[in-house]
């Protein structure tokens, strides 16, 4: 299929059968992308939202704490560094779930390690609300963190893997719009149900806490994930990885249509046709012997999308507003306007990605986010301090509460969705498990990393220096985007080199 209309780019060789036109201009010949029906198109959308639960569920089981910290302290007895273990632990788990997963997925398939991500939602969900100490609180804390990091790299390669090359971005971007969305809905339950107890530690029904109830809120969209799933096939490309081409070109044919399944296939197969199963050796240059960039870029975009410091406003938020001095009900009512602002950051980033490209996204989101978190160090470094050592910010507020919600729209509408969207489609067939294994490994890592440090940063450095770490990764990002992430836009997964 020839693309009929023109767009300047600059010369990038992933871009298949690119021919040089006067001043530049350069048209595209995708003459593999597959044709698709408007059946076939309502059913990869169905698949790719039932996929996209998981990311709800991410970010539902990532913002749930946000509102439970003053629960824990109290039901725990745990001072700062215990609290931010409570808070972080389930990243430990999402680490271990993220690099595990890829390379299961190579084994076992995309769809299963979903289905057993889902019964650990569900574990996860209610232990967590009926953990009666740390230790035990930890321990289903970390099972959920292995459910969230699985759901985070398989979610949108699963969805990378089924859908066409010119609506993989705008599909793979449901994914961070699930996440955002699952935030704001734990950010909602959390409000509600703390006004409706009078406090996130009074008792609510049954004679259970508040907070604990804001766990249990997750049950319903976890066991809802788990029946979606079996309505959704396997990924083609893992089913020809592991020699099932009957079952592959009948998943295809319904993706596709059976015109287009054949040829499909054809292609599948001969992009792995010299490849084997996949092993850790893949991820080395055959001619060097070293790391593939490739590899190093996933690792970079995975990385520097925790070391902006999102995850502070996240699983932060309520005790960030809190200790500037608003009460709790507003500082989580203030969670659920970031949350909305998040969602339409999202909405735009799906409108356009697939037009504008992931580069210029991500570059543009760096820049708006340095910005705005400088001028949100400029604000706590001018605060004043009352005499329990909360910030007493004054003319600064204002400016503080905007800057912190521009920074939570910026990156929204640029490293949020743009990151997985890359990670889920930038590597070689070969190595594509074993690309998201590493890449989420080094995100989670870092996310424990920022998000374990952010209490004991708060009370050695202050919210100033603390949030002047974040603007130095903001501003780092915009160097590597610069020089080392390449344009993906449009490309076949068949056509990624690495």
């Amino acid at each position: 299929m020839i693309f009929n209309k023109l767009a300047v780019f600059q010369s990038n060789r992933t871009y298949a059968q690119a021919m040089r036109l006067p001043k530049g201009v350069i048209i595209l010949q995708h003459s593999n992308e597959p044709a698709v029906s408007a059946d076939n198109k309502v059913f990869i959308l169905f698949i790719s939202l039932v996929a996209t639960i998981g990311g709800f569920l991410f970010g539902f089981d990532s913002g749930v704490i946000n509102g439970t910290v003053d629960g824990l302290q109290q039901a725990f007895n745990s001072a700062s560094v215990g609290t931010g273990f409570n808070v972080a632990s389930m990243l430990l788990g999402c680490a271990v779930g993220a690099f595990f997963a890829g390379r299961l997925a190579d084994i076992s398939g995309r769809k299963t390690i979903l289905l057993i991500s889902a019964v650990f939602f569900i574990v996860s969900a209610w232990g967590s609300g009926v953990a009666e100490g740390s230790f035990e609180f930890v321990i289903y804390r970390i099972l959920g963190g292995l459910a969230v990091g699985a759901a985070s790299v398989i979610t949108p390669a699963y969805i990378c893997e089924v859908a066409p090359a010119r609506y993989r971005g705008m599909l793979t971007t449901l994914q961070q719009i699930a996440i955002i969305f699952g935030l704001f809905m734990a950010f909602v339950s959390n409000y509600l149900l703390a006004e409706y107890a009078g406090a996130s530690t009074a008792a609510l029904w049954l004679d259970f806490a508040a907070w604990r109830w804001m766990f249990w809120m997750e049950l319903f969209p976890a066991f809802l994930f788990l029946l979606m799933l079996c309505f959704i096939p396997e990924s083609p490309r893992f089913l020809v990885l592991k020699g099932s081409n009957d079952a592959a070109a009948a998943v295809l044919t319904r993706l596709y249509g059976s015109d287009a399944a054949s040829r499909k296939l054809a292609e599948i197969q001969q992009s792995l046709s010299a490849d084997h199963q996949p092993r850790l050796t893949d991820l080395l240059s055959s001619q060097t012997g070293k790391v593939r960039k490739i590899v190093w870029v996933g690792i970079g975009l995975a990385s520097f999308q925790q070391l902006v410091g999102i995850n502070v406003v996240f699983y932060y938020g309520a005790v960030l507003w809190q200790a500037v001095g608003f009460s709790e009900s507003d500082a989580l009512l203030i969670n659920v306007i970031s949350g909305g602002l998040s969602i339409a950051a999202c909405v735009i980033t799906l409108l356009i990605i697939d037009k504008v490209g992931r580069k210029p996204l991500l570059k543009w989101g760096s820049i708006g986010m340095a910005v705005t978190l400088g001028l949100m160090v400029l604000c706590f470094a001018n605060a004043g301090q009352d005499e329990n050592g909360n910030l007493l910010l004054g003319d600064w507020g204002q400016v503080a509460l905007i800057s912190a919600n521009a920074y939570v729209f910026f990156f929204n509408l640029s490293w949020g969705p743009v990151m997985w969207v890359m990670l889920g489609e930038m590597f070689p067939n070969q190595i594509r498990g074993l690309g998201l294994a590493v890449s989420g490994l080094a995100q989670w890592s870092c996310n424990f990393l920022i998000t374990m440090t952010f209490p004991l940063l708060l009370a050695g450095i202050g919210l100033a220096g603390t949030y002047g770490l974040y603007t130095l990764g903001a501003a780092l990002s915009i160097l590597f985007v610069i020089r080392m992430v390449h344009e993906t836009k449009g490309t076949e997964l068949e056509d990624m080199q690495g």
